[in-house]
C-alpha cells in the first residue's frame, strides 16, 4: 500500500471547480489526450486544458457528435476517431500519434460506461464494463507509452469512482462466467481496475518521468453515465429533486460538471503532486485509505456523513501487478511491443 495515500491539505475542496484548480497554470507547449472528452466531465476537462494553452486531442467513437460538442464550446479541441471496445481502432489511433513524433504530457482516461442492466460482452467475450473502462484504457496506455516517455514528464489520469467500493477485481471470474451477473459489482470491479492501473503505471513509469493518478469525480447527473436510469430511480437515490432536476450539494458529493471535473484537472496539472504518484484522489486532494469496513451503497452518495476514501484493495501493489499481467494476456498487448 502506498505510504503517500493521505491528504495533503491542497487548499481545495468539494466545491472547487476546474477554473479554481487551473488558475495560474500555463500549459502552452503541452499535449493532452482526453478520452470521452466530448461530453460531460471529459468535455469540461478538455476545455479547461485547452484554455490553459494545451493542444488537446479527443479520440471519439462518434466523431460527428464530438465535433459538434467541441464547436459549441468554441473549438480548440482536435477530434480523432477511436473506439475503446475495438482493439484495432485503439492501435490505429495510438500508432498515428506515436508516429507524429509528438510528446504526450497528459493522458486522461475519462471515458466509461456504468452499471449496464444486462450482461454484455465485447467481440473477444470480455464483460463490457471491464472491457471499456479498463482494458481499452490499458491498451491505449501501452500503445502510447513511447510518447509518454518522450514527454520527459507526463501524467496519466484514470477517472475511477467511489463505486470501486462495490467490488474488488475478482480475478477468478472477471467475466462473470461462473457467477451471477450484477451490474454494480461489474461496475465496481472496473472502477477498482482503474485505480490499480494507476498504481501499476506509476510504478513502471516513474523512472521515465511518468506519474499516474486515479480519482473519484463526484456524483454528477447529466454526464451520460446515468442515461439508462429512470427519473424515478435517480430520485430514489437522492440525485434528482421532485421536479426531475439535479440536486447540487458538494458536501453530499452531488456536484456540477465543473466541480466534478476539477479533481481530474488537478491530477493532470497541479504542481502540488510533483514527485507523487499512484494515489487515489477526490475533492482535488489525495484521499485517505478507508479502514472502517463500512459497506457501500448508491444511497450513501447522498447521505450526510458519507464515508469517503479509497479501499486498501484498490491501491494494493501486488493486485496492481497481477492485473497488469492479466491485462497483457487478455489484450495481447505489452508496453513497448
Amino acid at each position: 500500500m502506498s505510504t503517500t495515500q493521505q491528504p495533503i491539505n491542497s487548499g481545495f475542496n468539494a466545491a472547487s471547480t476546474t477554473s479554481d484548480v487551473i488558475s495560474g497554470i500555463n500549459l502552452v507547449g503541452k499535449v493532452a489526450i482526453v478520452t470521452g472528452g466530448y461530453a460531460g466531465l471529459g468535455l469540461d476537462t478538455a476545455r479547461t486544458l485547452a484554455l490553459a494553452g494545451a493542444r488537446v486531442i479527443v479520440p471519439a467513437r462518434d466523431v460527428e457528435r464530438a465535433r459538434r460538442n467541441a464547436a459549441e464550446i468554441g473549438g480548440g479541441i482536435e477530434i480523432q476517431p477511436m473506439d475503446l471496445t475495438d482493439p484495432a481502432s485503439i492501435d490505429a489511433f495510438a500508432k498515428n500519434f506515436v508516429n507524429s513524433g509528438l510528446p504526450l504530457h497528459i493522458l486522461v482516461n475519462n471515458a466509461g460506461i456504468m452499471a449496464l442492466d444486462d450482461l454484455q460482452r465485447d467481440a473477444r467475450g470480455n464483460e463490457l464494463q471491464f472491457s471499456t473502462n479498463h482494458l481499452g484504457h490499458f491498451q491505449l496506455v501501452a500503445r502510447l507509452w513511447p510518447a509518454l516517455v518522450r514527454a520527459k514528464g507526463a501524467r496519466v489520469v484514470s477517472v475511477s469512482s467511489l463505486g470501486h467500493r462495490f467490488s474488488p477485481v475478482v480475478f477468478d471470474d472477471i467475466n462473470f462466467e461462473r457467477r451471477a451477473y450484477d451490474p454494480w459489482a461489474a461496475y465496481g470491479q472496473s472502477k477498482t481496475a482503474n485505480v490499480l492501473l494507476a498504481v501499476a503505471v506509476d510504478e513502471r513509469g516513474k523512472e521515465h518521468g511518468i506519474r499516474a493518478f486515479s480519482l473519484h469525480p463526484g456524483g454528477i447527473v447529466g454526464t451520460g453515465l446515468t442515461s439508462h436510469f429512470s427519473v424515478e430511480t435517480l430520485q430514489a437515490h437522492g440525485v434528482l429533486d421532485a421536479n426531475g432536476k439535479p440536486i447540487l450539494d458538494p458536501s453530499l458529493d452531488l456536484k456540477s460538471v465543473p466541480q466534478g471535473a476539477a479533481t481530474q484537472v488537478w491530477c493532470a496539472t497541479s504542481r502540488q503532486l510533483d514527485g507523487k504518484g499512484g494515489v487515489f484522489c477526490m475533492d482535488s486532494d489525495i484521499a485517505p485509505v478507508l479502514s472502517d469496513g463500512t459497506a457501500f451503497t448508491i444511497a450513501r452518495n447522498s447521505e450526510p456523513g458519507r464515508v469517503a476514501g479509497v479501499e486498501a484493495y484498490a491501491i494494493d501493489r501486488e493486485a496492481a501487478e497481477r492485473l497488469w499481467t492479466l491485462s497483457e494476456k487478455m489484450t495481447g498487448v505489452r508496453v513497448g511491443a
